[in-house]
């Protein structure tokens, strides 16, 4: 039977929280250091962001060069401007580093483990980790969940055989296009066969739990994310759409991302209960 409902997961800051913990500056300065990047002129955590991850995230996040890639180019290419002779490979260890500790950094909590293996085997579910990501990503995300004995695949490869895998990973790096444009939700909902789902729930920290030193996580652009992408949803899927904003209000974070995992699983045992369940 066609799953009737669709459950939704955002990645960084609401699976996981490790992935934004790792974007405070004074970890940050650590990972740079360790990797050899600040050896490579990148000393400060805003020279990384406004010199090699803003001018390089469209590329990293929308295409299959991959987090590597990017970060090589974009150091080679402000070398070159430089005029300083640094060897390639010096540039290519750094940033393979530099991005190996970014993602193994970046797993699945724990606490998510007995909801996320309840609703794999839930027959009327699909569900989908969708985030805006590198390349890179998916894999880890995926063998994440394998440690957790979680059957899951990319959306690419799902796509051949929609039906058999419970746990689909879509990731920016490979549908071309990030969450923000419909075409992200229209090639999941053809390429899975979703025409017949009825409810969507989607959990997410909308930015809010991101670490970075700008506006991105303001409550004002939160909540308009929120309901930029619950309207979203509903026009592509034709159905009704429920969020659960997953947001970290305390400053005990690790505490206070637990309780909300608590209190999220609360939430999602009670959606399964609906009697719209198909």
């Amino acid at each position: 039977m066609p799953p009737k409902k669709l459950i939704i997961f955002d990645y960084s800051g609401t699976l996981s929280l490790e992935a934004t913990l790792f974007a405070r500056p004074d970890y940050l300065m650590k990972q740079l250091s360790e990797s050899g990047l600040m050896g490579l002129g990148i000393v400060s955590p805003e020279i990384f962001w406004e010199q090699i991850v803003n001018p390089t995230w469209l590329e990293g996040s929308t295409t299959s060069a991959g987090y590597k890639k990017v970060i090589e180019d974009r150091i080679s290419a402000i070398c070159y401007q430089k005029m300083s002779s640094i060897p390639c490979v010096t540039i290519s260890d750094a940033a393979s580093l530099f991005v190996d500790s970014y993602l193994s950094h970046s797993r699945i909590d724990h606490r998510w483990r007995p909801t996320l293996s309840k609703l794999s085997r839930h027959p009327s579910i699909r569900v989908i980790i969708a985030t805006d990501h590198y390349a890179e990503a998916t894999g880890y995300i995926i063998r994440f969940l394998n440690e957790f004995q979680i059957q899951a695949m990319a959306a690419k490869d799902a796509f051949a055989n929609p039906g058999c895998i419970p746990v689909v990973v879509a990731c920016s790096a490979d549908l071309g296009v990030h969450k923000a444009d419909p075409r992200f939700w229209e090639i999941l909902k053809t390429g899975l066969n979703m025409n017949e789902i009825i409810n969507v729930l989607l959990i997410d920290d909308f930015g809010y739990n991101e670490q970075r030193g700008d506006s991105y996580g303001t409550k004002e652009k939160v909540e308009q994310r929120k309901r930029d992408t619950a309207r979203l949803l509903q026009e592509v899927f034709s159905s009704e759409v429920q969020t659960i904003p997953f947001m970290i209000e305390d400053n005990e974070r690790e505490k206070a991302f637990g309780d909300l995992i608590t209190q999220t699983s609360v939430k999602i045992d009670r959606y399964l209960a609906d009697a719209n369940d198909g």
